[in-house]
């Protein structure tokens, strides 16, 4: 294939090829060269021009197939128009020979096609260059068309819209010839054609004026008839061709071209009467009307009618959303015209009447649901309201004449009904798609929705009725505040006019459809109003009787609310509970004998009554079972069972009681039919085991001889099939924007789709997908639905063997049937068989015997064979079931065998079509196929059948089955993929693109093959890439092919190749695929462009945006987009298509490709995606402002604002977005967190002003998040002020990540002030109306978490600027404070609990912060004390800020404290374990009811933490102090402590002491704690565990509470035992250090005890002996620890486990093994480093808990902890600094040294020998060489050091020990490293100074001399650099402090020593102005030295001077000289006395 990569043809390898091959090495070539002749030099093609025209004009001749030959059409255009353009007559004339050629041959006719196919081209790209030569072209052509076949004619049709387009306006010579050769083709026999025909006319009308102004009616007429026996694609087509015509029409200026034609402009009226004739009438015209319409006979046929429908839609579509605002009422009462009584004919039947009602719902859907913005549908809302109150007083007028007796003719009633359906759904669906935005409307009172809905609730026709109680359920779902409010209303109106039949059921309806809405409120209703509900339902049933005249309607509507009902749930239908199963009970006679006495008693009118209500029990029941399952206990379904048999009795008996009171009963009766199916059909069979056969055989008997004559595999057999075959039988049963009047062509002529008043019970069901309201089907039919789904849940449950007895009963009944009854009959058969298969292999049951196999097979293989598709398609997939329930692989050989040999004897296409899918079946449940014999035979067949060219079906059949078969066979395949991908490239090449079916079959094939290879498509070798390529090919052909789903096809497979061969696909042209087709009219194109792209970016997001931005900029003629990806960039472009679209899928996956496209390149084009989501959130915010201003102002706004959605408007450039809807917005908002998240993840900068602009300057291209803040705010703004409350709960979430994200963000040009403040005004803006009394609860909860997090913020630190949103917060406690009976009755309770919590856990977060910050503050302020001065004003703000806080929520921190404790008991009694619920409140807790406990649940969960926290640190400040014992009474509603937990009145004790309401508290919240820690569960927020753990720590902050817990040790052990598990458990860092502090609290409160004892004991036993003194802490006498009961064992366990986390070599198990090599030091990290330290504090703490035994028995373990973390983290840092590990370490190190059980008498002996043998580990770590050179000296002389200085001095003098010490001090004396030098004398300056000098003495008398000798060395070599000065100065202090501490007559030699060393240090003056730096510190340090040294030792002194005059001289001139400044330095030194304080702090161990 690479050969054919060139400019001219290569004729010699093309020569060398096979037949089939040179066919697709031309097709490779053509694609080549299509892409290569735009890019190549005039100058090269020029040269190459006459060879390359001669090359393309042979391939004419070569029978090219129809994707070739518009390849080389295309390129002869291109040629000529980049080339010369001489030649090109040759070439015409040449094409209009071979079209003149006489040849008939169907092997020349690809040649002409070809020919034909050219000369389109030609012209549409030269144009009127060709000058004048068309009109013989044309001629030519046109001639050719009268004996073409349908080929010749669709390719005629397409040139000519070709040469209509290149010429323009000079085609108008042959304008009239044009028109009526396609007038012709517009009703042809084929659809192809029909199609083509209406493509060129539409071209023809661009400039053939007389198509629009005198020949309009006949062109109209014409599409009517095109519409007549058409296909979708063709009502597509044509469809637009008329919308466009007639749009045309009404807009065209006159130009002067027509004024020579008498031109005349339509009106609207007249424009929109067209369209109503053919809507009406049908294609029989207008004046030839013929006899049947005046006999009243013939009805519209619906494909006309249909594609009118779509007509209307193109019609308005094209005029624009503004045309349709502006002419919406002349419009709506058109449309509305179209099904009112004035033309009976189209209503005649109820079928058309639910046929033209589906049409005109959907051209109201489409065009205002589609086209206008909400500002627009709200107007347009009102509009149909006021249609409705028209119609509603006709019908007023209508009822109350009829009290006269002139009654008038229902006619008006009737005829006002299908408008008021039409109306009443439109409104439901558009208020329902405004949601929360359409409020204005319905508290407009000029308008009054609410009103007209409710007033025609009482029209006569039900059908009205039950639409006006579905509009209301979706006003409910849209705005969930009016749900109770309607309720109320219509429960009301019930009662009230319970004696009128229309009231009744209409008041019924609306109650139940409202019902059926909670479910989508999130807030719910209040939980009473179920028990009212079921009060006015029991009285309706009980007073039935009472009025023969309303009884039917009073049983239907109790027993339809009560159905209703369950929908609420088992929470609230458990109370009613007993009451429904009673009225279940009585409803049903209890004997066979009743029942025979009522059917002798019975008339007529009480067996419907009867019926009626049986048949609502039975709903009801279903209802029940269904919704309610979590109550179906065994008790409960006994008592649902004994009416069963009973209902099974009268079913049996239906059709004798039918017989004898006639027709009457037979809808009642089918109803109960139905319903007692749909009832046992979700029973468990075994329920009605004893009804089986009854009931067996009437569903016989309904399946094998049903009532009606109608086919219904439309609906039953779909469900049935695998979807993969739904896709072979067309684009009816595939989905498509149309499918929602499409589906009346499916079902048939005798049934137009279901409608609502087929069955009323289904008002309060859920909606089908895809529906916007539900379509019950006629009762006659759901019945048979229902029977095949009992039959095929009862099938599986019958004993084998009877199976074959109801089979053989099933196949004979078909036998017997004849004609189309048998079809009907087979057809059920075959459903309820199927269903029955799929039950049996759902609960992997076996069918049974072999004879049983033998008729299920018999009754699968008639239906194999039937002549519906549709069944044969269900027969497939019933034996692939078959194949699966039997299991046995030679019974499935068998199966494959009988469709061999059926396939290799039949001709017909029936059987080879059944046959060849059911071996593409077979396998499906199989797991595959796995006999390579078998695959190979079905390969063989499939390839004859598919190369079958006389039948398409049979091909496109064949080729489906093949696709299956690739898929099953998996790698088993790979043998067959070359010549499979032969096949398929072949037949794209030939098959003609009219049999469409053909080429999506040939898709799937190549689609199922790309997935077999696989991951190998990305290989190198030559078959591979062979492979690949042919693929591609493929695609290719696909892509070009003008069938939408033969696209879709070839993008995904395109898609399929770019997952496993992304570098072999050519992303810029497949995006430029996408872009073109993003806005298709056909649905599952648009799905397949927008998967395919959501793949795509997931990799590669940035260049597919790129792609497609410079597609548009390529200017390609054949891209117009309907969405400007120019300025908005794909990514604008998807957000507008979102905006647009209804599929639900679809959105779906925009919103996944955009948040993909997001997350990869939002931090790169932040600006570009900030602006996106602004201009969609700004277009509601002019929303916003239009709907509170007066109406004279709308009008001016409507125009910028509405700028229609497909008319470009001028405005759209400052618009590109307008008017989105409220999701767009939604979804917008979403998006900005998500950008704040992913910046967040991206650098700091983007939340640092001052560095984001140093980064801006330097380079401008850069863009940070916090340069937009002003947009962010001003968004969340907008979205938190709108209508919409979704919106506004986005916008309040968005608000709430800003503050939090900027809260810190310093503001640069004032220091001391943060960025976010400047926009306080905003924040407090966007809260304050979530606070209004009308806000729905939700809104409310998350503004309070928002105003929580600003004011802990800090970012407002003004009193006065707090207090507006602080007051928010204060009336939002006030609301808390009224209690629960304040509450308003228009939500569910537990939405009160929502926002209660909502509000304490905001004022919880902002106590915490208050308290943390007053905390830091005196932290600070003690540091001020410390520093002095300098940090004053900083102290100053924190300490305002914080006691701002604080004040603001002193006032109400009494409330707010009994607040939190009842919330707090109301959490710990809902986590009470369930077998507790006995136990609990029977009224509830203080802030949820008993009823609504479970919803009240999740808002506890969500707050409890807080509150926990900020309850512990109200305790802990208060100390535990009660102030009023009695306090919990005030102010609530129902009297409130902890105190009265679980204890009824009698018991409880009037007033606690303070005592016991402390202890109780104490409880409370260390309970909620332990239980949370205990187990928390894994998707706990780890805010939750880190706030739980801090109100520990703040709960044993108070020493009350530790003496509780110090006293009781068992609290302490499981306390820590949780604490050790949660470490477990829990990685975070965070956690781990919180946990260590409760841990340290623990032990400090059992320190605290243990000392407690210990000093009580001593008072008591004063006098007594010492000895006797009992032993307190743990270990007592012996130093047992008991593990699980001992604390100090807990405590080591948990710090064990920290430690050997941190640092696994200390775990001695490890340290044996190999795995853990010893020796390599690990550097913590930050985290480890602070935990290991945290664990360390606590360690050396643990033996003041002990008794001195129990210290000895765990010392050894505290010590090698300590040790052998100072071991491994002794690691020398470059400064010098010591690692904080070791720090810690070493202080740990230190307080166990002194603690004083090492000098109990009881434990010295012990503790000193472990201390020793501790200090010799510490001397062994020096001795493992290896770890000489990065081991850290100074940290273990220090250790040395602290043994030495800490421990009683026998532990150290033992000699040998004090020698190996000695031994490692002058080693470290010797060290080359100044560092250590200097902190080894550091050490030995303390050591000397040891007050026992035993223990100092061996030192000094080692090491004192070498320290002096070093120092003499240095008077020779001065210090070079600070840290030599530093050694010298420090040695200097070691020797003066020896000076000191030595005995009288040493102490002159040392003196003598020391002075002359000093005075080499002096400089004399001049050699002080040259010295360096060290030099001249050293001289003033030896100076002052010596000042001190002089007096001190005067007499010494006195002598040395006396003996050394130079020295004498030396030190005089140095004193002299700096007098001054000495003065002035010691001055200075005086102020500022310790620079290294700090250090020291840290570092001072000793």
């Amino acid at each position: 294939m690479e050969l054919a990569h060139s400019l001219l043809l290569n004729e010699e390898a093309y020569n060398q090829l096979g037949e089939f091959q040179k066919a697709e090495f031309i097709f490779e070539w053509l694609q080549f060269l299509e892409k290569l002749l735009p890019v190549t030099s005039r100058a090269d093609i020029r040269e190459n021009q006459k060879k390359l025209v001669e090359q393309l004009t042979s391939l004419l001749n070569n029978s090219p197939g129809p994707p070739t030959r518009r390849l080389i059409a295309k390129n002869l255009a291109v040629l000529y128009s980049t080339g010369d353009t001489f030649s090109v007559y040759q070439t015409i004339d040449k094409c209009n020979e071979l079209i003149r050629s006489k040849d008939d041959s169907p092997s020349y006719l690809p040649t002409k096609l070809a020919a034909v196919v050219c000369l389109g081209y030609l012209y549409k790209k030269l144009g009127r260059i060709l000058g004048n030569s068309f009109t013989d072209t044309v001629g030519n052509v046109l001639k050719a068309m009268k004996n073409a076949e349908s080929q010749g004619r669709y390719e005629i049709m397409l040139s000519l819209q070709n040469i209509l387009n290149g010429l323009g306006a000079a085609a108008v010579p042959c304008h009239r010839d044009i028109y009526k050769a396609a007038r012709s083709c517009l009703t042809d026999r084929s659809m192809a054609v029909r199609c083509a025909a209406a493509k060129c006319l539409l071209e023809l009308q661009n400039e053939a004026v007389f198509m629009w102004s005198t020949d309009l009616d006949s062109v109209v007429t014409l599409c009517f008839k095109s519409f007549e026996g058409s296909s979708y694609d063709v009502r597509l087509a044509v469809s637009k061709l008329l919308g466009t015509v007639l749009a045309r029409a009404l807009t065209s200026k006159q130009t002067t071209a027509s004024s020579r034609h008498n031109f005349r402009r339509i009106s609207l009226e007249e424009a929109m009467q067209l369209l109503g004739t053919g809507f009406l009438r049908g294609s029989c015209g207008f004046l030839r009307a013929s006899g049947d319409i005046l006999k009243g006979t013939s009805s519209v046929s619906r494909d006309v009618r249909v594609g009118v429908t779509q007509a209307y839609v193109v019609f308005v579509s094209t005029l624009g959303a503004q045309w349709l605002e502006r002419n919406f009422s002349a419009f709506l009462s058109h449309i509305l015209y179209l099904v009112s009584q004035s033309h009976p004919k189209a209503i005649q039947s109820q079928m058309d009447a639910i046929g033209c009602r589906r049409c005109v719902s959907f051209i109201l859907r489409a065009t205002v649901g589609g086209l206008l913005g909400e500002k627009a549908q709200i107007a347009a809302a009102k509009e149909i309201c006021q249609a409705i109150w028209k119609l509603k007083k006709v019908v007023d007028a209508a009822v109350s004449d009829s009290n006269l007796e002139t009654r008038i003719s229902t006619a008006d009633v009737t005829a006002s009904q299908h408008v008021l359906v039409c109306a009443l759904q439109e409104l439901g669906s558009l208020i329902h798609g405004l949601g929360t935005t359409a409020a204005p409307l319905l508290q407009d009172s000029t308008t009054g929705v609410l009103e007209a809905v409710i007033s025609v609730i009482l029209h006569p026709s039900i059908s009205v009725r039950l639409t006006a109680a579905w509009c209301l359920r979706c006003i409910a779902v849209a705005l969930p505040s009016y749900v109770s409010l309607l309720l109320d209303r219509c429960i009301e109106r019930l009662s009230t006019l319970k004696s009128s039949p229309e009231a009744v059921t209409g008041y019924s309806f609306a109650v139940a459809a409202l019902l059926g809405a909670v479910k989508h409120c999130p807030l719910g209703i209040p939980h009473g109003k179920g028990k009212v509900i079921m009060t006015v339902a029991e009285d309706l049933l009980c007073s039935a009787s009472q009025n023969s005249r309303i009884s039917l309607q009073r049983t239907q509507a109790g027993w339809l609310l009560i159905a209703a009902l369950m929908r609420l749930g088992p929470a609230v239908v458990q109370h009613s509970l007993p009451r429904m199963l009673l009225l279940w009970k009585v409803i049903f006679p209890s004997s066979p004998k009743d029942l025979e006495t009522e059917k002798t008693r019975g008339d007529s009118f009480t067996w419907q009554v009867t019926l009626e209500g049986r048949a609502g029990a039975l709903c009801a029941i279903k209802s029940f079972v269904s919704h309610c399952a979590g109550l179906l206990t065994d008790e409960v379904v006994q008592r649902l069972l004994p009416p069963l048999p009973s209902a099974v009795d009268l079913l049996t008996q239906l059709s004798s009681i039918n017989k004898s009171h006639g027709n009457s009963l037979k809808t009642p009766s089918t109803v109960y039919r139905h319903k007692l199916y749909e009832l046992l059909a979700v029973l468990p069979p075994k329920t009605y085991e004893g009804s089986f056969w009854a009931v067996l055989k009437e569903l016989v008997a309904d399946l094998t001889v049903p009532d009606s004559q109608i086919d219904t595999s439309t609906f039953l057999l779909p469900p049935l099939c695998h979807e993969n075959d739904l896709l072979l039988l067309g684009p009816l049963l595939q989905e498509t924007d149309h499918r929602f009047i499409e589906e009346q062509l499916l079902l048939g002529n005798s049934i137009a789709g279901g409608s609502l008043e087929y069955d009323p019970y289904s008002i309060y069901e859920e909606v089908a997908k895809g529906d916007s309201v539900p379509k019950p089907l006629p009762p006659v039919l759901s019945v048979i639905s229902a029977a095949t789904r009992l039959f095929g849940v009862m099938f599986s449950h019958v004993a084998e063997s009877h199976r074959l007895q109801v089979l053989e009963q099933l196949l004979n009944s078909i036998k017997q049937t004849k004609g189309s009854r048998q079809q009907i009959v087979q057809l059920n058969v075959v459903s309820a068989f199927s269903t029955s298969l799929k039950h049996l292999a759902n609960c992997k049951g076996s069918l049974g015997p072999e004879e049983v196999r033998r008729s299920a097979l018999t009754l699968v293989m008639g239906a194999l064979e039937s002549s519906n598709p549709l069944l044969r398609c269900a027969a497939a997939e019933c034996l692939a079931r078959l194949a699966q329930v039997v299991s046995d692989s030679a019974f499935t050989a068998g199966l494959a065998q009988v469709s061999f040999d059926k396939l290799k004897s039949a001709r017909d296409v029936v059987s080879r079509t059944g046959h060849s899918l059911a071996l593409g079946c077979l396998y499906r449940y199989l797991g595959g196929i796995g006999s390579t014999q078998h695959l190979n035979a079905c390969v063989g067949i499939l390839y004859t059948l598919s190369q079958d060219s006389t039948s398409p079906d049979v091909q496109a059949w064949a080729l489906h089955s093949l696709s299956l078969i690739v898929d099953l066979a998996g790698p088993l395949y790979h043998v067959h993929v070359e010549p499979t991908l032969s096949l398929i490239l072949m037949l794209l090449l030939t098959v003609p693109p009219a049999y469409v079916e053909v080429h999506q079959s040939l898709g799937r094939c190549l689609n199922a093959l790309i997935t077999t290879l696989g991951p190998e498509l990305q290989g190198s070798s030559t078959t591979v890439s062979a492979l690949r390529t042919s693929c591609l090919l493929g695609c290719a052909v696909m892509q070009d092919n003008p069938d939408c789903l033969v696209q879709a096809q070839a993008i995904s497979c395109l898609q399929q190749l770019h997952m496993f061969a992304p570098r072999h696909v050519n992303l810029s042209s497949l995006v430029s695929c996408l872009c073109v087709n993003l806005c298709s009219s056909y649905l599952l194109l648009r799905r397949a462009v927008v998967a395919c792209l959501r793949q795509l970016v997931q990799r590669e997001a940035a260049e597919v945006s790129e792609y497609a931005v410079a597609l548009v900029k390529e200017n390609r003629e054949d891209f117009t987009p309907d969405v400007n990806i120019r300025e908005i960039g794909l990514e604008g472009a998807l957000l507008s298509l979102l905006d647009k679209e209804l599929d639900q899928r679809l959105c779906q996956d925009i919103k996944e490709t955009l948040t993909h496209m997001l997350t990869s390149m939002a931090v790169e084009k932040l600006s570009f995606w900030l602006k996106l989501c602004k201009d969609v959130l700004a277009a509601s915010a002019d929303f916003n402002t239009v709907v509170s201003i007066d109406t004279t102002q709308e009008e001016e706004t409507a125009k910028v604002d509405d700028a229609s959605i497909l008319t470009s408007d001028s405005d759209e450039r400052f618009h590109p977005f307008s008017n989105p809807r409220w999701s767009t917005r939604v979804f917008a908002a979403e998006c900005v967190c998500k950008i704040i998240s992913q910046c967040e993840n991206a650098g700091s900068a983007h939340f640092d002003i001052t560095l984001a602009q140093e980064r801006k300057q330097r380079d401008s291209r850069d863009d940070f998040l916090v340069l937009h803040l002003a947009d962010l705010i001003r968004m969340a703004f907008m979205a938190a002020t709108d209508h919409s409350d979704q919106l506004r709960l986005s916008g309040l979430q968005t608000l709430q990540i800003v503050v939090r994200k900027f809260a810190a963000v310093p503001e640069p040009e004032f220091p001391g002030h943060v960025i976010l403040e400047q926009y306080q005004a905003n924040v407090g803006a966007a809260l304050r109306p979530a606070f209004a009394p009308e806000t729905p609860p939700d809104v409310t909860a998350k503004a309070c978490q928002v105003c929580s997090a600003w004011i802990a913020s800090g970012v407002v630190s003004d009193l006065n600027d707090l207090r507006r949103v602080h007051q928010l917060l204060v009336s939002s406690l006030l609301k808390v404070q009224a209690g629960k009976e304040a509450q308003s009755q228009q939500y569910n309770e537990s939405t009160s609990t929502m926002e209660i919590l909502a509000v304490l856990k905001a004022w919880a977060e902002v106590y915490i912060v208050a308290v943390e910050k007053q905390k830091n503050r005196s932290d600070a302020h003690n540091h001020c004390f410390k520093i002095g001065n300098s940090a004053e004003e900083n102290y100053r703000d924190i300490t305002s800020s914080a006691s701002v806080l604080l004040d603001l929520v002193q006032a109400d921190l009494g409330t707010l404290s009994r607040l939190w404790l009842a919330a707090l008991q109301d959490f710990a009694l809902l986590t009470l374990p369930s077998e507790y619920a006995s136990q609990l409140p029977a009224e509830g807790g203080t802030f949820y009811t008993a009823e609504t406990i479970e919803n009240a649940r999740p808002h506890y969960y969500n707050s409890w933490a807080l509150i926990l926290y900020a309850t512990a640190l109200w305790l802990a400040s208060t100390g535990f102090i009660v102030v009023d014992p009695d306090e919990g009474v005030t102010n609530l509603s129902r009297p409130v402590t902890p105190t009265t937990m679980c204890q009824d009145s009698s018991t409880r004790p009037l007033v606690k002491s303070p005592e016991d309401v402390n202890t109780d508290r104490f409880h409370l919240i260390l309970g909620i704690s332990v239980e949370f820690l205990c187990s928390p569960r894994s998707d706990a927020a780890m805010e939750n565990i880190i706030a739980c753990l801090r109100a520990l720590q703040a709960l044993f902050d108070v020493p009350w509470t530790r003496s509780k817990i110090g006293g009781d040790q068992d609290l302490g052990v499981e306390l820590l035992n949780v604490l050790h598990r949660l470490i477990l458990t829990r990685e975070s860092p965070d956690i781990q250090l919180a946990a260590l502090e409760v841990v340290q609290l623990i032990l400090f409160a059992a320190q605290e005890h243990v000392k407690e004892k210990r000093r009580s004991a001593e008072v008591d036993d004063g006098a007594a002996e010492k000895e006797t003194l009992p032993e307190f802490g743990e270990g007592k006498d012996t130093g047992g620890l008991v593990p699980g009961k001992s604390l100090v064992f807990a405590t080591l366990e948990l710090c064990v486990c920290i430690l050997v986390r941190q640092l696994p070599q200390l775990n001695p198990k490890l340290t044996c093994s190999p795995a853990v090599q010893s020796g390599k030091h690990l550097l913590l990290s930050e985290d480890g480093s602070r935990l290991v330290a945290a664990a360390l504090v606590i360690l050396s703490d643990v033996p003041a808990i002990c008794s001195p035994e129990g210290s000895i028995s765990v010392l050894p373990t505290i010590l090698y902890l300590i040790i052998g973390v100072l071991k491994e983290t002794a690691v020398k840092l470059q400064d010098g600094q010591l690692p904080l590990a070791v720090a810690a370490s070493l202080q740990a190190l230190k307080g166990l040294l002194s603690s004083p059980m090492a000098r109990a008498e009881k434990s010295r002996t012990a503790w000193t020998d472990l201390l020793r043998s501790a200090l010799v580990t510490v001397l062994d770590c020096w001795d493992q060489d290896e770890l000489l050179q990065e081991c850290d000296e100074v940290s273990l002389l220090t250790a040395i050091t602290v043994f030495i200085m800490s421990t009683s001095p026998e532990v150290t003098t033992i000699e040998c020990l004090q020698k190996h010490c000695i031994e490692k001090f002058k080693i470290t004396l010797d060290s080359k490293d100044p560092l250590v030098q200097c902190k080894c004398y550091q050490l030995l300056h303390s050591i000397f100074q040891h007050p026992n000098r035993t223990v100092s003495y061996p030192y000094i008398h080692s090491l004192a001399p070498s320290i002096v000798g070093k120092l003499q060395e240095t008077e020779k070599a001065k210090p070079e650099n600070a840290a030599e000065l530093q050694v010298i100065q420090e040695g200097i202090k070691v020797v003066t402090a020896l000076t000191a501490t030595a005995e009288e007559e040493h102490r002159a030699h040392l003196v003598a020593g020391l002075l002359p060393i000093l005075i080499s240090f002096l400089l004399d003056e001049n050699a002080l102005v040259s010295a360096t730096n060290s030099a001249k510190s050293l001289h003033e340090f030896a100076l002052q030295n010596l000042m001190q040294i002089g007096p001190q030792y005067s007499s010494v002194f006195k002598k040395l001077m006396a003996a050394s005059p130079t020295m004498k001289a030396r030190l005089e001139s140095a004193v002299k000289g700096n007098q001054e400044s000495i003065k002035a330095k010691t001055a200075k030194h005086a102020k500022n006395p310790g620079k290294s304080s700090s250090i020291q702090l840290k570092t001072n161990f000793l």
